[in-house]
């Protein structure tokens, strides 16, 4: 136990290969046989790696098809015994024994080679495959003879191998052990001394085959020999060894080739027979020789098992002498197995953005065949971005070879293809899946380049106009669009104050209710922006136009509608047919066939008299004005939009079928109201009543004020008893032509008269030269010259009847008449 013991030191090798992604090689030499969860070696340590590195990259051991004998333990950073390791069932008698380990690391991926060697210890005694051998010797077996004895076999190696035989006794026999082309030895028993088959007809000997380690260990075959009597000759093989070879695969029966041996005896003592004598590689149950010396095949052929046969042959006549000879049997390799694909490691997505050569996968192929057979090379079989290479021997790299998009193929199924060179060739492929992740490399595009889009006047706030759309090759996250407007103005208000967008759908919606009249359309952008890391955004204009509404009714501009006098237009009844009696001007700020007006007479005092234009709107006589005709005519004119539904407005027109001014003002007594007020001028005129009241009350003050000024001053000239004269004060350009009463200019005279005839005036006002008649109703009258000149004369005695301090006031309109005169 003490030599197992010292065998187990450790010999560390650790070498650095410049091969990516093996990155490095270390080779550790342990004896077979340790106990499970011995040390084997640090491996951090021995590669420089960190032990949080060995966690983070999920480090294991790959062995491929040596079973699994090593482990790793992340935690400590060692490798350890995970199975009893065997030599001898491990690598039979090749050395050296070797594990071929490799520790494969993620994120990134990384592989390093490792290389166990296994010592071998001494645990195998030598053995014989059977525990006797009898021979049947002639008593005339001349001195020197050879009888082949059977070899041990020792499944260690070296020098704890078989190293040596002993037989015991030795007086009749010697042994005679020769070395072998293939280094092993031959055996044999070789007869020293003559028998005598009446002094001993048996014996016994003992063969001992004993190994060279610590402790030695040794097996044993008893040997029978009965002595016979008379053969003199053995039998003797035409060659020490033969060679042939024989194809992988072969059929049962076939055959291997023919060997021979003589006896020179005769009868039946020169009869040879032969058999295979190697039975511990139970070679009889692989081959099998006749009685003629031809080897067959009765058993399975397989290169990748066996590569050559040692075959030991025997040829034994009846007098028990016998020869030996031994078969160099080549295997010839037959391309009969496909190469091996494992997939080490791998990654199931990658960014789409990684560089070229990333590393994706590190895969194993290999061909147990040999030569050509077993030469593989690895390839994809499609155009894709991806290429394969070769970073050692029987390992591939596959990775990038250009640029990805997730947005063109977001998952490739990469099929790798490894074929051998064998003729014919045969292969093998995996299908590796990798999902392309998203990065966010695409900004949102708008479906149009620009949108328009149109909403009608008064609509409701609230109401959705129309949808942008903006799509996001991206996934996910980096796809969600959301929606936003600009900053930006529109007539100096902010656009947020007329439409919004919705976040999540790009709906737009008007914020106010929009007037045609005061905006007909205006402008403003959208962003669309991604939810990726930075967002990405692009920007769209986006134009609304307003539509006009029949929303407003024409207005009358001419002829002007008052509530306070009477309008009228003069009809000559000299007037011919057709004579333009007025205009009726009209405009509708709405636009379009909103804005189209047309005029027709919706009443007429006398309906075949007149007619109005359809499209000017100017009013003409239908025939000849007679003397039959009224005076007054009233009209009533309809203005009409062209619009759906259509909006009117009305006006009344008094037209005076006269030549003169008095019989005008005989028809048009008092003023005509209109009665049809606007409700929109409620607010205004409360607004004028409080104005006017608060002006009367002043103006109630100021009188009162100006009567006590007055009233003070006049007693002071009354005190001072003067009589001053009464002089009489025209207006200037004062005429009087004939009595008639016709003036050029409205003049206005206030007659002030007291008791107190210096205390009377006569005040002049600013004349008229208004064209239109103008009747007041506040009870005025016009006085003509003569009664003018009657009042002035009668000024003493209305200031004997007017009660004291009486004014009278006159007021005189006067208008120039159809002639014009002066």
């Amino acid at each position: 136990m003490s030599g197992r013991t010292m065998a187990r030191t450790v010999l560390l090798f650790v070498w650095v290969l410049s091969l990516s992604p093996a990155r490095g090689q270390v080779s550790y030499s342990i004896p077979e046989e340790m106990q499970k969860g011995a040390l084997v070696g640090n491996i951090a340590q021995d590669l420089g790696l960190d032990l949080k590195r060995l966690r983070a990259g999920k480090a294991r051991v790959f062995s491929g098809d040596t079973g699994e004998y090593i482990d790793l333990n992340k935690e400590r950073g060692v490798l350890l015994i995970k199975e009893r390791v065997d030599r001898e069932a491990l690598c039979r008698q090749t050395t050296p024994c070797a594990l071929h380990l490799q520790i494969i690391l993620e994120n990134p991926i990384e592989l390093y080679r490792i290389t166990v060697e296994v010592t071998d210890i001494n645990d195998n005694a030598p053995r014989f495959m059977r525990t006797e051998k009898r021979f049947e010797i002639s008593e005339s077996a001349v001195v020197g003879s050879k009888f082949v004895l059977e070899k041990a076999v020792d499944a260690d190696i070296g020098i704890n191998g078989l190293q040596s035989y002993i037989l015991t006794p030795t007086d009749h026999f010697n042994l005679k052990t020769g070395n072998q082309a293939d280094g092993s030895k031959t055996v044999e028993m070789v007869l020293q001394k003559p028998l005598d088959r009446e002094k001993q007809e048996n014996m016994s000997l003992l063969l001992t085959a004993v190994d060279g380690g610590e402790p030695v260990m040794s097996g044993t075959v008893q040997i029978h020999i009965t002595v016979l009597d008379a053969n003199d000759n053995a039998p003797v093989f035409t060659k020490p060894l033969y060679k042939a070879v024989i194809t992988e695969n072969s059929p049962k029966g076939t055959s291997v080739l023919s060997v021979s041996a003589s006896d020179q005896d005769k009868a039946s003592n020169g009869h040879v027979s032969y058999s295979i004598s190697n039975n511990i590689d139970r070679m009889s149950e692989m081959f099998h020789i006749d009685e003629n010396g031809v080897v067959t095949l009765i058993g399975d052929i397989d290169y990748e098992t066996s590569k050559h046969f040692q075959i030991d042959i025997e040829a034994t006549d009846n007098g028990g002498l016998s020869d030996s000879s031994k078969i160099m049997l080549d295997v010839i390799d037959v391309n009969d197995n496909k190469p091996m694909i494992t997939v080490m490691s791998k990654s199931s997505s990658i960014l789409e953005d990684s560089p070229p050569d990333t590393v994706i996968a590190i895969i194993s192929a290999n061909d147990p065949d040999s030569d050509r057979n077993g030469q593989v090379h690895c390839q994809i079989s499609e155009m894709i971005p991806f290429t394969i290479q070769s970073t050692s021997s029987d390992f591939y790299s596959l990775v990038t070879a250009s640029e990805l998009d997730r947005e063109r193929e977001s998952v490739y199924n990469i099929s790798v293809v490894c074929a051998d060179e064998g003729s014919p060739s045969l292969s093998s492929s995996v299908t590796l899946s990798l999902q392309i992740s998203d990065v966010n490399d695409n900004a949102p595009v708008f479906e149009r380049s620009s949108y328009e889009a149109s909403i009608p006047e008064n609509n409701a706030p609230g109401l959705s106009i129309f949808t942008v759309q903006a799509r996001d090759a991206d996934w996910k996250q980096n796809a969600r669009v959301s929606y936003m407007l600009e900053d930006s103005s529109v007539n100096g208000v902010s656009v947020s104050s007329y439409v919004s967008v919705s976040a999540d759908s790009g709906a737009v919606h008007a914020v106010r209710s929009f007037d045609y009249e005061q905006i007909k359309d205006f402008r403003f952008r959208v962003r669309a922006q991604d939810g990726g890391s930075p967002p990405l955004g692009s920007n769209v204009s986006v134009k609304i136009v307003v539509q006009d509404q029949n929303d407003n009714a024409p207005q009358v501009l001419y002829p002007v509608q008052t509530a306070g006098s009477v309008l009228a237009e003069m009809v000559p009844r000299s007037a011919d047919v057709g004579y333009l009696v007025t205009k009726v001007v009209a405009v509708d700020v709405d636009s379009g066939q909103n804005a189209w007006l047309s005029y027709k007479l919706q009443k007429a005092t006398d309906r075949a008299l007149f007619e109005v234009g359809a499209q000017n709107g100017e009013i003409r006589t239908v025939r000849q004005v007679s003397d039959k005709d009224a005076v007054k005519q009233k009209l009533t004119v309809v203005v009409e939009d062209n619009g759906q539904p259509s909006r009117s407005a009305t006006v009344n027109i008094n037209v005076a079928v006269a030549d003169t001014f008095p019989e005008v003002l005989s028809e048009f007594p008092d003023p005509v109201h209109d009665k049809d007020y606007n409700d929109d001028l409620t607010f205004y005129l409360v607004l004028a009543l409080a104005v006017v009241s608060f002006l009367f009350i002043v103006s109630i003050i100021a009188i009162l004020s100006v009567k006590c000024y007055r009233w003070r001053r006049e007693r002071m000239f009354y005190k001072s008893g003067a009589n001053l004269p009464v002089i009489p004060y025209y207006p200037p350009l004062y005429a009087d032509v004939g009595g008639t009463g016709t003036l050029q200019h409205v003049y206005n005279y206030e007659v002030c008269r007291t008791t107190d005839s210096r205390k009377s005036d006569l005040k002049y006002a600013r004349p008229s030269t208004d064209s239109i008649i103008s009747l007041d109703s506040t009870g005025t009258h016009t006085l003509t010259h003569a009664q003018r000149e009657k009042l002035m004369v009668s000024d003493d005695s209305v200031d004997q009847q007017k009660p004291p301090n009486t004014d009278w006031r006159f007021t005189q309109n006067q208008r120039p008449g159809p002639s014009g005169s002066e």
